[in-house]
């Protein structure tokens, strides 16, 4: 540990050789220059000043040095923090433990991936038997020094015979997929390029499959330009990408997208319609037992959801909220489609129905009970057959698997429970261990509760809290709040070895579950949307408020954090009660909410945002809370780390580039703003161990200084 003489030294040159004294503040950012952008929205002027860092950083030279100089003031300071040498080395022994995937079945033989502890990047590893002698398959961690390019997915033939997988490359959205001949290693010549968004479905055949993928962007603009005109193809194995068979494409409607399913009968071709974050679809198919067969619209409008989950002859299954908010399991037969025809196998229930899925014959139905996993069984006729039961609050994921095949495999694992993976048999209802995760540390030393609290409106808000066993409830323990609120996403209780840590030292973890999350179903999902979605701010601030009163800390000792809309939360909310917290971790957040639409994939937000463009109601609700527009000269925000990485298409940079910037330029007092720009790194999947376990060492770091924290670490 430094000394707090060295500490100040050591800052004082840095900031003095990389940059000049914005703000009288005392710290010196880096020079963010100001343009004179003004833009007109319903006769309101906006002014942008700092329009110039939307530019890509690896094409624009100004902001390659602009980011450049910020890491150099933020890895600096990042540096001298008290105790963060301690906090790397024990989040790396705490993370350096065997990480398995879930097992699943390809022709005769498993696979499964696996993590030895600290490898950037997990292997596929190949068994003839659950217990078997594994084999490498695909070992990723050979494919770049750094750990930057990463498996993206993997889809095997019927037969097992062939793998298409997907590779990532710094962190982008955009996949290139490639083929392999599974019993002899060998990488075949297909190259696929250009995909995004969308996965791959195997021909009954054995000899090709359908995916989506967009036409090559112009030079300069792979990282930026609006994704649009998505194109169905089919690509034959053993062929060139240029002769792929265009299979759909709807240029009139270039905003759609596609997401394909052939049928594991082999006797159709289904076509998820999509245009934004929205889950509601249209329905194409193809039937594939002549190729001159039309495709024939099966529902033609956007008014429901309709996630296809498998079929039973000309019967298909959809999860939808038809009629359903709460969502239910529907059959439409295609030779009789209209609605008088539809069958509703499994009605909605008073818990939220989150996904389902055909496997050995019966339907698997995952419900969120007040966010917490519920896992029930129905035959294919919707009557119930047995609900799986689970050891306590905790998530389940996985249950996948084919409809032929009378096995699946689940992991649980909460807060406090390191992921178990099971086998569970689909006719019996048994669940077998296959392995439980082995961590450093005592899960009985831990609490995980949920509580409820009411947010301002008075809607009722549940949150988990999660803490060391012996923690008193005196107000003054470091608190970390997290939140998402969007697209329909719920929060879970699952394990993760950041949280550990940071409950290992002493915090609180706390997580509520805000409204735009699909917990409760749509209507908690839309109450948290466009000119509602200051609902989603008010429940968090609420979720804040409720952790002071009651006793587990103080505004001297609370952190709020989020990523992607989390950042946007997290942004929002530190503009709007800048007093209510000691520090700020926004990630990779979207920013400037007048804006976010015209880059990548941001057009497809407007679902949950609106636009700012589109009428004057929703202008004015994105002006309100736009987190890069009102931040307001002379307001002491709290100490605040920005994360981003530069080769993010998901959230571009520029979102966090010029919060950041405004955010130095009008601070008052001494508290630090600063922006942590990973390189190498896009919108979070795909990165490397090394790089992830550096981040939360200096988040962690961050919080204990500015929490005023005392850790405690584990022996």
């Amino acid at each position: 540990m430094r000394s707090l003489l060295g500490f100040s030294l050591f800052f004082m040159i840095g900031i003095n050789l990389t940059g000049q004294d914005t703000n009288g503040s005392g710290w010196k950012y880096p020079n963010s220059k100001t343009v004179d952008q003004v833009d007109n929205y319903f006769g309101t002027e906006i002014a942008d000043p700092y329009r110039w860092l939307e530019n890509d950083v690896r094409v624009d030279k100004e902001v390659e040095k602009w980011v450049a100089d910020q890491n150099e003031l933020t890895f600096g300071y990042l540096k001298t923090l008290p105790f963060r040498e301690e906090i790397e080395a024990r989040i790396t022994k705490l993370w350096n433990y065997e990480k398995y995937g879930l097992p699943r079945k390809a022709g005769n033989k498993y696979y499964y991936s696996k993590n030895n502890g600290l490898q950037n990047q997990s292997v596929i590893y190949q068994v003839d038997s659950l217990d078997g002698q594994p084999k490498i398959l695909v070992d990723p961690n050979q494919w770049s020094d750094d750990g930057t390019v990463a498996l993206a997915g993997m889809s095997f033939s019927h037969d097992g015979n062939l793998m298409a997988y997907g590779i990532q490359d710094g962190g982008s959205d955009w996949r290139t997929w490639k083929v392999m001949d599974v019993q002899s290693g060998n990488i075949l010549s297909d190259e696929l390029n250009w995909i995004k968004f969308s996965g791959i479905s195997w021909s009954a055949d054995n000899k090709g499959f359908y995916y989506g993928r967009y036409d090559e962007p112009q030079k300069g603009e792979k990282f930026q330009s609006l994704n649009k005109d998505m194109k169905v193809y089919y690509h034959r194995v053993g062929t060139p990408q240029n002769d792929d068979k265009l299979i759909h494409a709807s240029p009139e409607n270039p905003d759609w997208g596609f997401q394909t399913n052939a049928t594991e009968d082999g006797k159709y071709l289904v076509i998820t319609v999509w245009k934004g974050t929205a889950d509601k679809y249209r329905i194409k198919f193809k039937d594939l037992s002549d190729t001159d067969n039309p495709m024939v619209d099966l529902i033609d409008n956007f008014e429901n959801e309709y996630s296809f989950i498998g079929n039973e002859g000309p019967w298909f299954y959809f999860k939808s909220d038809w009629k359903a908010p709460k969502k239910c399991v529907l059959a439409i037969n295609v030779n009789h489609p209209k609605s008088e025809n539809w069958k509703v196998i499994v009605p909605q229930a008073s818990e939220t129905l989150d996904s389902a899925g055909i496997v050995g014959g019966k339907l698997v139905a995952d419900y969120l009970k007040d966010a917490k996993t519920q896992i029930k069984i129905f035959d294919l006729e919707g009557r119930f057959v047995r609900e799986v039961k689970f050891p306590g609050i905790g998530t389940a994921s996985g249950f996948g698997g084919k409809q032929d095949q009378a096995e699946t495999f689940y992991s649980f694992s909460s807060f406090a429970t390191p992921p178990t993976t099971f086998r569970y048999d689909m006719d019996t209802g048994k669940s077998s261990v296959v392995r439980r995760a082995k961590v450093d540390f005592d899960p009985q030393d831990y609490v995980v509760k949920q509580v409820f609290f009411e947010s301002q409106d008075g809607t009722k808000i549940p949150m988990f809290i999660a803490h060391r066993r012996d923690l008193k409830l005196n107000g003054t323990n470091p608190t970390l709040l997290y939140g998402y609120g969007g697209f329909s996403i719920s929060l879970t209780p699952s394990f993760s070895i950041s949280r550990l840590q940071w409950m290992e030292m002493g915090g609180v973890f706390a997580m509520p579950n805000l409204r735009g999350g699909g917990e409760y179903g749509e209507p908690w999902h839309l109450a948290g949307t466009k000119t509602q979605k200051q609902n989603v701010f008010n429940d968090f601030i609420a979720a804040a408020e409720f952790l002071i009163d009651n006793q587990y800390t103080s505004r001297q000792n609370l952190a709020i954090q989020g990523g992607s809309n989390g950042g946007l939360l997290v942004g929002a909310c530190m503009t709007q009660r800048p007093d209510l917290y000691a520090a700020c971790l926004p990630a990779v957040g979207v920013m400037d909410m007048l804006r976010f639409h015209k880059f990548t994939a941001g057009r497809f937000w407007v679902d949950d945002y609106g636009s700012s463009e589109k009428s004057l109601e929703e202008f004015k609700a994105l002006a309100a809370y736009s987190p890069y527009h009102n931040i307001h000269d002379g307001v002491a925000y709290p100490p605040t780390l920005v994360t981003t990485a530069d080769t993010d298409d998901r959230v571009v940079p520029g979102h966090s580039f010029k919060f950041a910037a405004r955010l130095q330029k009008s601070q008052s007092g001494s508290n630090p703003t600063l922006i942590r720009i990973e390189t190498r790194a896009g919108h979070g999947a795909g990165k490397p161990t090394s790089k992830i376990i550096e981040e939360i060492a200096d988040q962690w770091a961050f919080l204990v200084k500015h929490l005023k924290a005392k850790p405690r670490f584990e022996e």
